[in-house]
């Protein structure tokens, strides 16, 4: 696609994203307009929100869960940038979040990573992974879409990766000695998402690609082959995508996730308007 046209697109979103609204999907109308130049449109949205005073802290990872692909017309995750304004912090393991601004918000339950170094192009080794990370907490990452969820990879991964909020948990650090045991447990682990502390959902790492781990290889791969994007850096964080099915939220909800196999606690999310 020509440059204008990345940048009438990126302007298509930016007005969706400002006004909270809903456009069709970009793919269906445009036949160029596949995964490369989705990424080149994220590209430009987050120069955008860079001048708007918004610094990048990371990266979201989304639909590695290969479960749920169907559900939603994909073939592969995709990822994009988290912000200052995006990312929050659990206190006691709770928050309040605010769902003004989302368009058909959902939640995830995740499990995220903050760096230490650059994670190794090509690496297939759980272990070595994890080397590259300072330490790992449960996280809630708070997705919307405005194209109403009926959309294709490439429209899903210019929005922002449906990226809205992303709440991080207690972290735990990784030490050298704990990487085995750790990269063992990840696939293993569970998570639930309750409802008002009913059980709605539940699912298992494995579902993320084989294991979280796993995940950070699948963005700095993708990250190599793309030279307009920022590479990985120490510091930042990383969500690698949801153990479960994302399920709808609405304000006045209080939401809640259980966590076993992991030395993690559990979040409560009381929704606001």
């Amino acid at each position: 696609m020509s440059p204008q046209q990345i940048q009438d697109i990126a302007q298509e979103l930016l007005r969706a994203h400002d006004q909270a609204g809903l456009i069709a999907s970009i793919a269906a109308r445009e036949p160029e307009f596949d995964l490369d130049a989705a990424y080149q449109v994220a590209a430009e949205l987050m120069q955008v929100r860079r001048r708007r005073g918004n610094r990048p802290v990371g990266r979201k990872i989304g639909f590695t869960n290969r479960s749920i692909w169907a559900l939603y017309g994909v073939d592969a995750p995709m990822w994009a940038h988290v912000y200052d304004d995006t990312v929050s912090y659990a206190k006691e393991g709770g928050a309040e979040i605010s769902l003004a601004g989302t368009v058909s918000p959902r939640m995830e339950p995740e499990i995220l990573f903050k760096l230490r170094a650059p994670i190794p192009v090509g690496c297939t080794d759980a272990e070595e992974l994890l080397r590259s990370a300072e330490w790992y907490a449960h996280s809630v990452e708070i997705v919307h879409s405005h194209f109403d969820w009926k959309f294709k990879l490439a429209d899903a991964a210019a929005d922002w990766a449906c990226h809205a909020r992303l709440i991080i948990g207690e972290p735990q650090l990784i030490l050298d000695e704990n990487i085995p045991a750790l990269a063992r447990a990840l696939p293993k682990t569970r998570v639930a998402l309750l409802k008002g502390g009913v059980r709605q959902i539940e699912g298992i790492g494995a579902n993320v690609l084989g294991s979280p781990a796993h995940a950070l290889a699948f963005v700095a791969d993708l990250l190599a082959q793309q030279a307009f994007m920022q590479p990985l850096a120490a510091g930042e964080v990383i969500s690698t995508g949801t153990i479960t099915d994302a399920l709808p939220v609405k304000p006045g909800e209080i939401w809640s996730t259980e966590i076993d196999g992991l030395p993690l606690q559990g979040l409560t999310i009381s929704y606001t308007g």
